[in-house]
């Protein structure tokens, strides 16, 4: 085994997977022409038998690789930060089980890093078909429509970066794909970078229903996660004082009703849905300063940032002391 590895490749299996030796000999060939010494790391999210044992007559044959395997199924995002875990490269290389992107692409990614922390690749030119391509285009339609940032392919999982990243970077759920928006929201430098895409990724991907609103709702949680994490108030607050202007203006205009034209209240469910209304605009406001006071309270704990660089005088001058006048001339 290599005793000193520059760079840790990181191949995380929850889903589904190409076949083992063909995908990491590939892999290995583009990780090889950086001419760093570097490591494979197996991430198997689950029990797979097959990948196993091929994993393991590779590993026999003297091939680095490092194979973890989890009990049960818990996500691509615990898989990953397992693998960021038992990394020993300086510089971490993601990989996604299956060919997305040519890996002769991969020295570019690493030459590119260079004055970087992350490096994302994108699919480019990117030759799936218009349902795939549509739906990448309003996924990160949503994304640009909150966020202010723009990357245009966050469903591809090669991606290169600093060791610095992993450890700063928390990851759970399913916010893999949002990896680089998390960096980039603690200060990290982060570029995307276009990279051949492999034949093997031109497929159309159709999925259901339900995986549709989970995006949707990754999209809303990582919105959150950047824009208000240290502000809850401003969302929580927004959408209280929107419901508790609606239910104050539609109890007014029953009130006027009732008190200039005579209009009966016995039959109309609309004074209570204005009351309504503003309770819970109410209620919102006051769980965003409960959210508030529990940010300042653990505001020393809370970490939204990173230190790029400290730069220190060489030669520090001594420190200038003052004396104390003691009242004689």
């Amino acid at each position: 085994m290599i005793s000193h590895v520059s760079i840790s490749a990181i191949i995380p299996v929850s889903e589904r997977s190409s076949d083992a030796a063909t995908l990491y000999h590939a892999y290995k060939d583009g990780v090889a022409a950086t001419r760093q010494s570097f490591e494979f790391i197996y991430v198997l999210d689950g029990h797979y038998p097959d990948l196993l044992a091929a994993l393991k007559t590779l590993q026999a044959q003297g091939e680095p690789i490092r194979i973890i395997t989890l009990a049960k199924w818990f996500g691509e995002a615990t898989a990953l930060t397992i693998g960021f875990e038992h990394a020993r490269g300086e510089i971490i290389i993601t990989l996604p089980a299956y060919l997305q992107v040519q890996p002769a692409e991969i020295p570019n990614l690493v030459d590119a890093l260079e004055g970087y922390d992350m490096v994302v690749a994108r699919r480019l030119p990117r030759s799936d078909s218009r349902l795939n391509i549509l739906q990448s285009a309003v996924f990160h339609l949503l994304i640009r429509s909150m966020i202010e940032v723009r990357f245009h392919d966050l469903g591809c999982g090669v991606r290169v970066f600093s060791r610095r990243v992993a450890e700063e970077i928390s990851l759970y759920g399913d916010q893999q794909r949002f990896l680089p928006l998390l960096a980039n929201r603690l200060g990290f430098k982060v570029r995307e970078v276009g990279a051949k895409q492999a034949e093997a990724d031109k497929f159309q991907r159709i999925y259901s229903p339900g995986v549709y609103i989970r995006r949707f709702l990754d999209i809303l949680t990582i919105v959150f996660i950047v824009k208000f994490t240290k502000k809850p108030l401003r969302f929580f607050g927004l959408i209280g004082t929107f419901t508790l202007g609606i239910g104050a203006i539609s109890t007014l205009y029953v009130a006027i009703e009732r008190l200039v034209f005579g209009v009966p209240l016995a039959d109309r469910p609309a004074l209570a849905l204005a009351v309504l209304m503003i309770v819970l605009g109410f209620q919102m406001i006051a769980v965003g300063l409960i959210g508030e006071l529990i940010i300042f309270t653990h505001a020393r704990d809370v970490k939204e940032y990173t230190v790029d660089q400290i730069i220190e005088n060489a030669d520090k001058p001594d420190p200038i002391v003052i004396a104390a006048d003691d009242g004689h001339a």
